[in-house]
């Protein structure tokens, strides 16, 4: 029997050196310069070849909701900013990536244990990729939800500053840290009562953010299923509200609904497999009863996404589900391809790795739809405690506030995948890196701002077509 070598692990001292000799490349300063590249795509062309996937009839709701602002077009542009992001140089310091850490994928939802819990929310384009990539996505959203709100550039730069200085200092704490403790931490309710209990706000802003924890609770599984079912001959079925929520019984004809149902049923059996056995016990116990096609978010608006209603006990005792399409991640070109071949695994496989909890009910299949054509999708509850910031609503001093929590909620999910000595090591003690991140999403805001109006513009001349209201 011969002996293996042990795997080596680089000591902390051989990461933070990695780190420093990063800055030698990718100078901290050098991140605030932001240009477009001379041969850079026509920003529609981009999200025309998005949409040449997607369900046709939907695309118009899509242009329509980028169209509302350009924070709402900030959202739907992902694929966009992911073309300028891979043009730019980087410390070659990898991680999980979210792929689109704009401020409203941050949230709180709760964790199997039934806490309420800050996190990250959205994993449509998580693959792995340059850290610094989901910082300055996480910037450029702050600066262009603080303009919406008319905030000073010095507000502004202040609440960059904040979310930028916020994960500098979480990663240099987790840097420090055991991998299990970094493993296990999480932003608990107690932890965001404790802060709100800190002085750093005005009483009426802690009194709104109180109840906005209040209000998370409610916004649960049967409050869905109250919002989104109707009694039909006596049985629970998904209402209709179309164009956004469409049953199957609206969709297809009786004999392509029945074959439907029944490939769906199979993908429910299947997609089990996926979870824990525990987790796939629980599913079990409950049965389909009515599918219905719903339109979710700014970016995913035409992509295929299923609700699927189950009953359990009775029909009081509901289960949620929401199957969603699951395309190649926008950062695929540039950070390189997955390396699952299921894009459905691929965004389970990021959302486990990034969240300090996901939902009991995450999982993936692969569906061969009834136009024949095999598409990915990732499945987990519709709605489980979801508290979504209002940025429009916020002041200067609440926006900082918030900015920081995903600051270092984001710290400790690149912290769990990536080398968090190594970046703690880049960024170092001083604000160097923060000052940067601000001009830079300052520039990337105004960048925003032109692509928005080429795509105003592309509406006025009957180029695309948009449907709002």
């Amino acid at each position: 029997m011969t002996a293996t070598t042990p795997h080596r692990h680089p000591t902390p001292d051989e990461r933070a050196a990695r780190g420093k000799a990063a800055r030698g490349t990718a100078p901290r300063s050098g991140h605030a310069a932001f240009e477009p590249r001379d041969d850079r795509p026509d920003p529609v062309e981009v999200i025309e070849r998005q949409s040449a996937s997607r369900v046709p009839e939907l695309v118009p709701i899509r242009y329509g909701r980028m169209l509302e602002s350009p924070f709402r077009f900030y959202r739907g542009a992902a694929a966009i900013m992911a073309v300028d992001l891979g043009a730019l140089g980087h410390t070659g310091i990898t991680t999980q990536l979210c792929g689109d850490a704009h401020l409203l994928n941050f949230r709180l939802l709760a964790s199997p244990e039934r806490h309420l819990v800050f996190d990250i929310n959205d994993f449509d384009e998580t693959l792995p990729g340059p850290w610094e990539w989901d910082v300055k996505r996480l910037a450029a959203s702050l600066v262009i939800a603080a303009r919406a709100n008319d905030f000073s550039a010095g507000q502004r730069a202040g609440v960059v500053r904040e979310a930028v200085r916020s994960y500098r200092e979480s990663m240099r704490g987790f840097a420090g840290m055991r991998n299990l403790d970094v493993w296990y931490a999480q932003a608990d309710t107690e932890k965001l009562s404790a802060l709100l209990g800190g002085g750093r706000l005005a009483r009426s802003s802690r009194r709104r953010l109180s109840h906005a924890l209040d209000t998370a609770r409610t916004r649960d599984n049967l409050q869905a299923f109250e919002k989104l079912t109707t009694t039909v001959d006596g049985s629970r079925r998904i209402a209709s509200d179309p164009p956004l929520l469409v049953p199957l019984r609206d969709l297809l004809s009786e004999a392509d609904r029945a074959e439907f149902e029944r490939d769906l049923r199979e993908v429910i059996e299947r997609y089990g497999t996926s979870l824990t056995s525990d987790r796939r016990h629980l599913l079990g116990q409950f049965r389909m009863v009515d599918i219905a096609r719903k339109v979710v978010g700014v970016g995913s608006v035409g992509t295929r996404c299923w609700v699927v209603l189950m009953l359990g006990r009775d029909d009081e005792d509901p289960l949620l589900l929401q199957a969603k399409e699951a395309g190649t991640s926008v950062l695929a070109p540039y950070s390189g391809r997955s390396e699952y071949d299921n894009q459905g695994q691929r965004v389970v496989a990021g959302q486990r790795l990034m969240q300090a909890a996901s939902d009991i009910f995450l999982g993936w299949d692969r569906v061969t739809g009834v136009d024949g054509r095999q598409r990915d999708f990732y499945i987990r509850q519709l709605r489980d405690w979801k508290g979504i910031a209002r940025p429009e609503t916020m002041k200067p001093s609440e926006l900082r506030f918030f900015a920081g929590l995903c600051g270092a909620t984001l710290a400790r999910a690149h912290a769990r995948s990536g080398d968090r000595i190594a970046i703690a090591a880049y960024l170092g003690g001083g604000d160097v890196f923060d000052r940067a991140l601000a001009e830079f999403a300052e520039a990337y805001a105004d960048q925003n701002e032109r692509d928005f109006q080429a795509l105003t513009e592309a509406v006025r001349t009957g180029r695309i077509t948009a449907e709002t209201g």
